[in-house]
């Protein structure tokens, strides 16, 4: 009979405090203000699901969520595939591979917030190269003051800071196909589309959905860039979810109500993330049975 060494569990003991104090307890902190009115320090009235069904009806939450939702899927219909071209294009191997990283992944490099600010100026219309562009070509680009313009300007900056992480992403994933695949696609005479429909991106399929889960947990919880560059306006065209979330919490401190919200919040993430897995397990599958 084997003997079991209980021991072990300590190595893992540093692993479930930090867990534990960074996760499950916040958690646990964010469900008990959920369900009660915090009058003061000391005083707490247990409400039930009240505040649960008032941000249901809440109208701001349902404009929030509809531009979440609609950013999230633009910027998931966007960059897989554009990070796929460009991995596709990229040198396979030599110092022109290596630059070609570490060009990529500068943009991964620079802090949320400075992201923000650098397309904050890049987007003005006087002193920025984009904003000033953009006028001299006849068209009146105000991101500022125009809703379309900001809605563009925040999508078009999410793409350029984090498709490089789906480039890199699916680089590895192609370095990592053997060769004789290529080589018996050589022997065979398939074309270029060949090659890619049915080598190069069946293999992909588990690194893209590395991908797609990455980057829409990150679309769907972004507040630093729109933030710094529009600060959510103009109006609420570019406040998602998380800008609400904190509009609730810090700026008028309804702590009930936004606890309450980050439960949803925080199940409306798992739920689309679910789904996503489980329809990505099955893309690609149907022709093996």
């Amino acid at each position: 009979m084997k003997t079991q060494n209980n021991r072990a569990w300590f190595l893992i003991l540093p692993v479930i405090l930090c867990v534990a104090f960074s996760a499950i307890v916040p958690l646990m902190t964010i469900v008990n203000y959920s369900v009660q009115d915090i009058l003061s320090p000391t005083q707490h009235v247990f409400v039930g699901t009240e505040w649960f069904k008032m941000v249901m009806r809440d109208s701001e939450l349902h404009g929030a969520l509809y531009r979440q939702m609609l950013f999230s899927l633009s910027v998931l219909a966007i960059q897989i595939p554009l990070g796929i071209l460009i991995a596709l294009s990229m040198p396979a191997q030599g110092w022109k591979a290596s630059l070609s990283l570490v060009l990529i992944a500068l943009p991964l490099l620079i802090p949320w917030n400075v992201v923000g600010t650098i397309w904050q100026i890049f987007g003005r219309g006087d002193i920025g190269l984009l904003g000033y562009g953009i006028n001299s070509l006849g068209m009146n680009y105000n991101y500022t003051g125009d809703s379309l313009d900001a809605w563009i300007t925040v999508l078009v900056m999410d793409i350029w800071h984090w498709t490089p992480l789906v480039v890199l992403l699916c680089y590895a994933g192609l370095r990592a196909i053997p060769d004789a695949y290529y080589q018996a696609a050589r022997i065979d005479g398939a074309s270029r589309w060949a090659v890619f429909r049915f080598i190069q991106l069946p293999k992909l399929r588990n690194v893209l959905m590395i991908a797609v889960l990455l980057r829409f947990m990150d679309s769907f919880m972004i507040y630093t860039e729109p933030f710094v560059l529009t600060g959510g306006g103009p109006g609420n065209a570019t406040t998602f979810l998380s800008q609400y979330l904190t509009q609730k919490a810090v700026g008028q401190f309804d702590l009930g109500p936004a606890a309450a919200f980050s439960l949803i919040y925080f199940l409306i993430i798992l739920l689309f993330c679910f789904l996503l897995y489980n329809w990505m397990q099955r893309v690609g599958t149907g022709d093996q049975k």
